[in-house]
């Protein structure tokens, strides 16, 4: 393919060229996958104002994400298994997203470690947190991001025990993946991937394995999974974490007013309003039409971000609209990065500036911080 023009052509080329039992992680969503569904569905309930006659000169997308410059109001968001899409993946989008200008965030479920990133870059990244039941590794977790410079911390809220994901289980999902006759033949013809994986020591799970006490085999992935992750967590959990963080601390999973509000008491800088892609509880709320009401609830108190179902930058423009600083974007990351590896994540962000900056002039703006709620019509009310 050799004319990318929008985020489809990317996607459609990550499916040519990466195992199916990754894409099956990247695609899918919890049980029936509704609220996956809804999460990009709502966006097409959101039109735009159409406005001429403007002074469209210049035009900037730049912003502040928790004091932070960023050339567009986008962070690449915390992805599991990323370097699983493409060998060194970690790094790689790390990469493009320093060089494009926006923040990236490192999972604590990465294939590459926080050290190997770091490694890799020259900016500061962030790092995104799952909290376990052993805080000592949650501890030295911390620490470690703080060691690698790391500029912000992502507490992600919403997994404290894993959703049920049919296609993970039917894929026999796991990093790296086992050698079955099925697994094999489908890597046989993704001989692209397949090299880039055999070039590289990054395949396992580089926060997690030799760290954390009585891990050694992490080949079942949502056993594992199950079994660390703090369903007891509270918000004096947190509290504690954003105590011996100090530096910024941004807050993702938060789909009510109530949980919001509790951020805010806390001393969080940011929150992300988000239901992990519909990879957790199906049945929820889409992000996007949970968003107004949580701006309404804390108003400036807090950064509120967007993270589910961002597709194009005319989403970035629609999100803006209904209130948010910014947005997170993971699947169109890793269709790119599965597509071309660095320079499809820098392809990805490239469209996805064209499209939020075209689409800000049109209804009459050149600058992203002029973008306001009346700038957009909803053809249907979200649901309260």
């Amino acid at each position: 393919m050799s004319l990318i023009c929008e985020l489809s052509d990317l996607r459609r080329l990550y499916h040519k060229r990466v195992p199916k039992m990754f894409q099956g992680y990247c695609e899918s969503g919890s049980w029936t996958q509704q609220t996956l569904s809804l999460n990009t569905s709502d966006f097409k309930e959101i039109l735009f104002r159409q406005r001429v006659a403007r002074d469209l000169e210049p035009r900037s997308l730049k912003t502040t994400l928790v004091g932070q410059d960023a050339k567009m109001p986008l962070a690449l968001a915390p992805v599991g298994l990323l370097g699983m899409q493409h060998a060194d993946g970690e790094i790689l989008a790390a990469q493009a997203a320093e060089e494009f200008g926006v923040p990236f965030t490192l999972s604590t479920m990465s294939i590459c470690s926080i050290e190997a990133v770091a490694a890799k870059t020259q900016k500061p990244f962030w790092f995104q947190l799952y909290v376990q039941k052993d805080r000592e590794f949650t501890k030295k977790l911390i620490d470690r991001a703080k060691a690698a410079g790391c500029s912000a911390l992502v507490v992600t809220l919403d997994l404290q025990m894993i959703g049920r994901r049919h296609a993970d289980h039917r894929n026999g999902m796991t990093a790296p993946p086992r050698l079955t006759l099925p697994n094999i033949i489908d890597i046989a013809k993704r001989p692209r991937w397949a090299m880039g994986m055999l070039n590289t020591k990054n395949r396992e799970f580089g926060n997690i394995q030799g760290c954390a006490t009585g891990v050694d085999d992490m080949n079942d992935l949502m056993k594992w999974t199950a079994g660390s992750f703090d369903t007891k967590l509270g918000w004096e959990d947190i509290q504690y974490f954003r105590d011996i963080w100090q530096g910024p601390l941004i807050i993702k999973g938060i789909m009510e007013a109530d949980d919001a509000r509790e951020c805010v008491k806390l001393g969080a800088d940011a929150i992300v309003v988000s239901n992990h892609g519909g990879r957790q509880l199906d049945g929820a709320r889409s992000s996007i039409s949970t968003l107004p009401e949580i701006v309404e609830a804390v108003g400036d108190q807090i950064e509120v971000w967007l993270d589910g179902g961002i597709r194009s930058g005319q989403d970035i423009i629609r999100a803006k609209a209904l209130g948010a600083k910014g947005v997170m974007v993971g699947r169109p990351m890793v269709y790119g990065l599965g597509a071309m590896g660095k320079p499809g994540v820098s392809k990805m962000l490239e469209i996805f500036h064209q499209e939020a900056e075209l689409t800000m002039a049109f209804i009459g703006h050149r600058d992203i911080h002029q973008v306001t709620r009346d700038d957009i019509v909803l053809r249907t009310p979200f649901p309260r």
